[in-house]
């Protein structure tokens, strides 16, 4: 009988205060009159921030197991978690005017967005397969009941459903595909299942099937072509305040989980999962591109959005160089700091009783004002790959993995739906600047707060685009230690 050997919870210091912190939220907010529902709010904003805090506490270049090696804290994990605070806690300073407008209001939405982050966090610093997989859980289950928040919506009822039904299958492949793996290998450890491919014979069929079903179970949470079906409904059904969290901070959390799946776990098997990842990147980035051009819903139009640039993500991790796992890094981190930006402006153009889903929305923003009008030129060149925005070196940079492994016509082929892709986002800001705003069109009012927030997001968004180096050269050097 071996003795019990008590872990070190120091590296996992920020995850224990925020499930802590989740629970003490809940528990006030039960007792808590509808006047004073800000309480919850401002506990949750402060959970996120000292969470940061607490992780900017340990050890940046430290690479630290800990829980009998199934947690780990790397360079990269405290890179990727300090963005989802950052992108989280943006995300709810925007959702908190809109829920009020719309009389949902409630802790709930700050408990289960809590919870999600949570679910984020584990998935980034998992060392095993099945923490992974509980990490996955507890964000795709907070995720299932943030859709259906707005009860008294039948269209947020059927998103939610389709999200449940269709995300509940894309966790038994990624379960299977984890069981098959299990089997050859006979471990769930990371690490340990690396040195089993390098030191055995990578041709064994239950591998083969294994990483099949687990890039499989990928592409259904990331939603590539074709396993994308859920992201246009889920994005139009539901509240756009949970648009806006599902579509940022998790897409961070779903990097992290491929780099531990598929590099960490099964990079002596790169050769057999390039191939579905290069199927995954055209298809994705063809018909999110084409598709996105005949949307009128700006939520489903960002929905297809999503898709293409889930394909240019994946370009840079089957390049299978660590130049092209720090390109997606960058590229993920960039599309949730740009996409929490973008649902942002659609909140800020709504108002209670009116939400302002639809492209046309946009028109005669220019007159309204002119500060929010330039930053949603900021977001919409950026997400289309315009110099000088970020968005721009975060495409230039995946695509400059792909040439590196002579792979010239996967990134000419990417760079000529882009071009395709340009079309709708600079459709929004021709409506913005050039076209006479509706009628019903009402003068932008805003919490001081969420204008501040969503002045600093745009201006983040430029100012990584004019000086992208510092980040860029975090991902690189989280990547390589």
């Amino acid at each position: 009988m071996t003795d019990f050997i008590t872990p070190d919870f120091q590296p996992a210091i920020a995850e224990i205060f925020l499930l802590t912190m989740a629970c003490v939220v809940l528990l006030v907010d039960v007792y808590l009159p509808a006047s004073k529902r800000g309480i919850t709010y401002v506990l949750a904003q402060l959970s996120l921030l000292v969470g940061a805090y607490l992780t900017l506490s340990l050890p940046m270049n430290e690479t630290v197991l800990t829980f009998n090696g199934s947690y780990i804290n790397d360079p990269m994990a405290l890179v990727l978690k300090l963005f989802i605070y950052l992108v989280s806690f943006l995300a709810f300073l925007y959702a908190r005017q809109y829920l009020v407008d719309r009389g949902i209001y409630r802790g709930e939405f700050y408990v289960l967005g809590l919870f999600a982050v949570l679910g984020m966090l584990v998935m980034v610093s998992a060392h095993n397969y099945l923490i992974i997989y509980l990490g996955l859980e507890l964000l795709s289950l907070s995720l299932y009941a943030m859709v259906a928040f707005n009860r008294d919506s039948s269209l947020s009822a059927e998103a939610a459903m389709k999200y449940f039904v269709l995300g509940a299958i894309a966790s038994g492949m990624l379960l299977y595909g984890m069981s098959m793996i299990y089997g050859a290998t006979g471990t769930l450890d990371i690490s340990e299942i690396a040195a089993f491919i390098a030191s055995s014979d990578s041709d064994s069929i239950v591998l083969k099937f294994g990483v099949a079903f687990l890039v499989v179970g990928i592409a259904f949470k990331l939603g590539a072509v074709p396993f994308h079906m859920w992201i246009p409904d889920v994005y139009q059904g539901a509240p756009t305040a949970v648009t806006l969290f599902i579509g940022s901070a998790p897409k961070i959390a779903a990097f992290a989980m491929i780099m531990r799946l598929l590099v960490d776990s099964a990079e002596g098997l790169h050769v057999h999962w390039q191939d579905m990842l290069i199927v995954l990147s055209v298809l994705s980035v063809i018909v999110g591109n084409i598709v996105a051009i005949a949307q009128t819903n700006i939520k489903r139009m960002l929905g297809y959005s999503t898709i293409a640039h889930v394909g240019f993500l994946l370009l840079g991790i089957l390049s299978g160089t660590d130049e092209g796992y720090s390109a997606s890094m960058f590229y993920a981190i960039v599309y949730a700091i740009t996409t929490a930006a973008g649902f942002g402006l659609v909140i800020l153009l709504s108002r209670a009783g009116y939400d302002a889903e639809d492209i046309s929305d946009f028109k005669g923003l220019n007159s309204r004002s002119p500060w929010f009008a330039f930053m949603v030129m900021i977001v919409m060149m950026s997400m289309a790959g315009v110099p000088p925005f970020v968005g721009f070196w975060a495409k230039l940079q995946v695509l400059q993995a792909v040439v590196n492994i002579e792979l010239v016509w996967l990134a000419v082929l990417a760079v000529l739906l882009s071009v395709v892709g340009a079309f709708y986002y600079l459709r929004i800001i021709k409506f913005t600047y050039f076209d006479d705003a509706d009628d019903n069109a009402a003068e932008i009012e805003a919490p001081t707060d969420m204008k501040i927030a969503l002045s600093f997001n745009g201006l983040l968004i430029l100012a990584l685009g004019i000086y992208p180096s510092s980040l860029m050269a975090l991902c690189v050097a989280s990547i390589a230690a």
